[in-house]
């Protein structure tokens, strides 16, 4: 090979982007094409780690302006306290507009009730598609990943939702070439998941790099838990234990944090974001999979959310 073609290779591997680059350059394009098809966008934000990661993406692709859409979350009542401190703390670094639309509201008006198990997963559909109508939202960003669930790995980047705010699966527009086909009618509105394409893995890895902050609870805690369904469950006032049910102190983290009355912790000596990296490659289990009791009410659990509303 002669040094002019040894050079050219050279330059070829220097100027191709590793795989975080590749997929943080996706998503923010997938953002900045959403904020320029649709006149009302807003990014759900938990602060759990994949929505974070979303609002770190959109604050890259609009930097050194502000991110120009707001924020929602739909508050269960049952969230980690540490989670919502966190929530706060971040929109307010970054000046953004929070709304928050509210379960325990809608209980408390006796529109929605309790269910047995106690979870509330199940009831953030209705005050979600509330808050979207009222907010007329015609883009809602989320940080649905599609290793997540079978039924997320269904999703398009962008999915239409109906009238009613339900998502048909048999109904999907294709996506060829990074185009995408916001087209909606008045009343519709789309659903746009910028990570989609993102793992588990992908995600701390990035977390790493970028150096990003996320609520404590992702990382190795002494913790007050009980077992319960093959899960350590937190005690709080949400998540009590049964009479046969024994409390310890365990070392634990969070690989999600969704309510205290679903969520459970895993047994972790991780207690740095390193260290999580290298726990996740180990794992042959996703998050949800491993630690969320309202995905195995049933086999099609998400599934059937997703068609109602949920995310």
């Amino acid at each position: 090979m002669s040094s002019l073609n040894t050079a050219a290779s050279t330059d070829a591997a220097a100027n191709k982007l590793s795989l975080l680059d590749t997929l943080e350059s996706e998503s923010i394009h997938i953002i900045r094409e959403v904020v320029a098809e649709f006149e009302r966008p807003v990014l759900l934000f938990s602060g759990g780690k994949d929505s974070v990661v979303v609002l770190h993406l959109a604050a890259k692709a609009f930097y050194p302006g502000k991110v120009p859409f707001p924020v929602l979350h739909v508050d269960t009542g049952h969230n980690f306290p540490e989670v919502i401190e966190f929530r706060d703390r971040t929109v307010e670094r970054l000046g953004l507009k929070l709304v928050v639309a509210s379960v325990q509201d809608y209980i408390d008006r006796g529109i929605l009730f309790e269910r047995p198990d106690g979870t509330r997963n199940p009831l953030q559909t209705l005050p979600l598609l509330d808050a979207i109508t009222e907010g007329k939202y015609d883009a809602v960003f989320g940080g649905a990943r599609r290793d997540e669930d079978k039924a997320r790995a269904k999703e398009r980047i962008i999915s239409l939702r109906d009238e009613f705010g339900q998502w048909d699966p048999r109904n999907q527009r294709p996506e060829l070439w990074n185009l995408y086909n916001g087209k909606h009618l008045p009343g519709q509105h789309v659903r746009a998941f910028p990570i989609s394409n993102w793992t588990e893995l992908d995600i701390w890895r990035y977390i790493e790099r970028e150096g990003i902050e996320l609520p404590p609870l992702y990382l190795a805690h002494e913790r007050e838990v009980y077992s319960r369904d093959g899960m350590w469950r937190a005690v709080g006032p949400v998540s009590m234990p049964e009479a046969h049910e024994t409390v310890e102190t365990r070392l634990v983290r969070y690989r999600t944090v969704g309510d205290m009355s679903c969520t459970g912790a895993v047994e972790s000596n991780a207690v740095s974001i390193s260290d999580v990296v290298i726990e996740v490659a180990a794992s042959t289990l996703t998050e949800r999979g491993a630690t969320r009791a309202d995905d195995r009410i049933s086999e099609a659990a998400m599934e059937d959310r997703k068609k109602e509303g949920y995310f």
